[in-house]
């Protein structure tokens, strides 16, 4: 029991350490990954780790594909 605390614990400290710019995306995909990490064999922290990254990198796409949008003027009505 003192394990899953303790990767939690562990997690929110890392996560508190970025700043809020950085950390677009990572809360959420640090979420899933931790999740599916630990049923996968107990690699919580290791699917967290790899879900904020690939949080982040989607964040980053989507903001790049928005600005594109913005700059061309063929945005949604």
């Amino acid at each position: 029991m003192k394990s899953p605390l303790l990767a939690a614990a562990a997690a929110l400290l890392m996560l508190g350490a970025t700043s809020a710019a950085d950390a677009k995306g990572c809360i959420k995909g640090a979420v899933v990954g931790g999740v599916a990490g630990h049923y996968a064999g107990h690699h919580g922290m290791l699917g967290a780790a790899a879900g904020c990254l690939y949080g982040r990198h989607h964040a980053k796409e989507q903001e790049k594909q928005q600005q594109q949008t913005q700059t061309t003027g063929q945005g949604k009505l």
